[in-house]
């Protein structure tokens, strides 16, 4: 049975490989990043997907991690499946105004 791209099936099909995929073979992120987030508590792509970019990067910050804000643009990337350099070419602003935000209130 072949599955159709988009159907419940499919995504049913896919949801396994977000929990067991290791994050240093997501797109944009390495052993470095993967160990990061690994100490911010995050481990898989799933989590990192419903915490989205600006929070996980926030967690990892907290974490007293040396961590640039590259890394912010990794994990946009890894979520949205851009490549980082694209993110942060086309979504920086829009990421640190969205970043400064997340700071405040949890301030």
């Amino acid at each position: 049975m072949e599955l159709q791209s988009g159907s419940w099936a499919s995504r049913i099909a896919l949801e396994p490989r977000l929990k067991e995929t290791p994050l240093s073979h997501e797109l944009n992120l390495g052993p470095t990043s993967e160990a990061m987030l690994r100490a911010a508590g995050i481990g898989n792509l799933e989590e990192l997907k419903a915490l989205g970019s600006v929070a996980a990067y926030a967690r990892v910050k907290a974490t007293g991690a040396n961590a640039s804000l590259n890394l912010l643009w990794a994990l946009e990337g890894a979520v949205s499946g851009l490549h980082w350099q694209a993110v942060a070419r086309e979504h920086r602003t829009s990421l640190l105004l969205a970043l400064e935000e997340y700071l405040q209130r949890e301030a």
